[in-house]
């Protein structure tokens, strides 16, 4: 006989006590909140991308429109001069019928001429949909001028 048995009476049963388990439970839910922050912040940031990209498919619309008819559209016309000739569509290149809105669901703002000398600008609110925003955020606008 061990010493434990002689002490306490009886072998230690195979199994965990309750103080074991909440432990891997905390462990676990502690493992879990870091990994779902990390998620979270990931996606905020393929949003952000998404919405970049799509800047970038405007603005790359938009020399083609110049090229063919000689200027930016005006700030009137807005994006959605971009529809009636064709120079935006969906990823497999099929016409569309409305101007995609950034991956928040608020429309982009076509400013005619734009900020820092630039013809024209191009802008995402974000997140908040407000302007201005916390830098390096999700909310902070997202500009073509920049």
């Amino acid at each position: 006989m061990n010493i434990l048995t002689k002490k306490f009476g009886r072998r230690r049963e195979r199994g965990m006590t309750l103080i074991e388990i909440m432990i891997v439970l905390a462990i676990i839910a502690l493992v879990g909140g870091v990994v779902g922050v990390n998620v979270f912040n990931r996606l905020e940031q393929a949003n952000v991308d998404t919405a970049k990209t799509q800047i970038r498919g405007f603005q790359s619309a938009l020399a083609n429109y110049r090229r063919d008819k000689g200027k930016f559209p005006g700030e009137s016309e807005g994006l959605a001069a971009l529809l009636k000739g064709g120079y935006i569509g969906d990823a497999s290149g099929q016409s569309i019928s409305e101007v995609p809105q950034d991956p928040w669901g608020h429309d982009y703002i076509y400013k005619v001429p734009g900020t820092n000398g630039k013809d024209y600008e191009i802008i995402s609110l974000g997140k908040d949909g407000q302007e201005g925003g916390e830098p390096d955020t999700p909310d902070a606008d997202i500009s073509s001028a920049n």
